[in-house]
């Protein structure tokens, strides 16, 4: 029964392996509902008035129960131990020995000789350890199973746990109900289903939380899974008592009732309470009347508030009786008289905030922002001349490229164009011849020539 986290590790007998502590963490969360014997090293002067009764636990500490060690063996807290069970054995693990036995025996009106109180058997074996884990892998299929066989029949019960003895003979269902229910169909489809003897076991909400187990608003694991085991009931007049808001979300806990912690510091504010006068709920003034907003069992003040302000006004237990006493004289004092409420916390002084405009010299942020500017520009510029340089030199080999084409084309250019050059020497001459030609042309001309 090692932790559930595997830290620890566990050992052959079930036991946590590595924190030495048999079967318990310092914080106690191998074992839920763990108990320490304060009582253990205190001697005895007649060893047999010694407590022959143990308390043990099954289910990771769910169940408990007292079994009497009538062998020669002496158990400590952690030990896995064979006990009598149904028509069988079941295994758990020892949880409280000595004399811290006798005293929860009492809480819970046990008689240590009573016969009915059944035997432990042995110290628990490889093979029942073994027994034991088999079985408990079941639980889960036996608990969803039963819990359909139960909507099929429509009965108004919740099944909650589901817990199998080590040799798996025996199975008790823990089941949640608001009201009777017969079950006498049920228990024999569960018998004939599961094969195993079936007891039937009612819990309350509460209970069923302490099985589930959980973490609280408080931050802390729940009490009814830790330590709590006797439920007391709990009213919304617990509440009232301690000026708490009614808010139902606020007050509830996992299960759904009212929180158990509600009741732990009831009795303290019951016993404050004694000293505050029941009918000062309001008071006259000779302003206006004064109504009570709550009551302050710690510094002994109950706070006022006037109709026509929403400011609260704090008066002593003392001072709230003379006014009382006044008005049943039909007298109306000028002033309530508050006190002045004052805290042990220190005040938090302001921080002052000093004017520096104009104060703190920028000017080396300004050589940095300069010389930044400056080794920014200069990369800029290597940068351009690297890349003009690059340009420049491809732009040669192309110009070189470009000539060597140009000549080629150029001089045979040049000797496509001489016979044209000839051409041209000799229209000249046919251009003047018929230029000369043209008034001998003109009939006209000639005709008036002649004549």
């Amino acid at each position: 029964m090692g932790c559930g986290s595997g830290g620890c590790g566990t050992s052959k007998n079930g036991a946590p392996g590595g924190c030495q502590s048999h079967g318990s963490c310092a914080s106690g969360g191998c074992n839920r509902m763990n108990v320490h014997d304060w009582l253990a090293n205190l001697p005895f002067s007649d060893p047999e008035s010694n407590c022959r009764v143990i308390e043990v636990s099954f289910n990771n500490g769910s169940r408990k129960d007292f079994f009497r060690n009538t062998t020669l063996q002496y158990f400590e807290k952690g030990d896995m131990v064979a006990l009598e069970g149904v028509s069988g054995f079941d295994v758990g693990m020892v949880n409280i020995t000595g004399e811290l036995v006798r005293l929860q025996m009492r809480k819970h009106r046990i008689d240590e000789k009573s016969p009915e109180i059944k035997k432990v058997l042995r110290r628990a074996s490889e093979a029942d350890l073994a027994k034991m884990k088999e079985t408990k892998t079941r639980e889960a299929q036996v608990l969803i199973r039963s819990r359909a066989m139960a909507r099929q029949l429509k009965l108004e019960l919740k099944m909650a746990e589901v817990e199998i003895q080590a040799d798996g003979r025996k199975a008790t269902f823990f089941y949640i109900a608001d009201d009777r229910v017969d079950f006498r169909e049920l228990i024999k489809l569960y018998a004939g289903e599961f094969k195993v003897k079936v007891e039937m076991r009612q819990i309350g909400a509460r209970q069923e939380a302490g099985k589930v187990g959980g973490i609280g608003s408080c931050g802390r694991e729940l009490c009814c899974s830790s330590w709590l085991t006797d439920f007391k009931s709990v009213n919304t007049n617990a509440a009232r008592y301690q000026s708490l808001s009614i808010n139902q979300t606020k007050l509830s806990g996992q299960c759904g009732r009212l929180k158990c912690c509600l009741n732990y510091e009831l009795d303290t504010y019951m016993d404050a309470l004694q000293f505050f006068p029941d009918d000062a709920d309001m008071i006259e003034v000779a302003k206006s009347r004064a109504f009570l907003v709550k009551k302050d069992i710690f510094r002994n003040l109950m706070w006022y508030t006037m109709p026509d302000s929403n400011k609260q006004y704090p008066l002593t237990i003392e001072r709230v009786k003379k006014i009382k006493e006044l008005n049943r004289q039909g007298i109306k004092p000028e002033e309530l008289e508050p006190v002045e409420v004052t805290t042990g916390k220190p005040k938090e002084i302001e921080p002052v905030y000093v004017d520096v405009v104009g104060q703190i010299s920028l000017k080396s942020l300004e050589k940095t922002s300069r010389k930044r500017r400056d080794n920014e520009r200069n990369q800029q510029q290597s940068g351009r001349q690297q890349d003009n340089r690059q340009n420049k030199g491809g732009q040669g080999q192309q110009s070189g490229g470009n000539q060597q084409n140009r000549g080629g084309q150029n001089r045979g250019g040049q000797n496509q164009q001489r016979p044209n050059q000839q051409n041209r020497q000799q229209r000249p001459p046919q251009n003047r011849n018929h230029n000369q030609q043209r008034p001998n042309q003109n009939p006209n001309s000639n005709s008036g020539d002649k004549k």
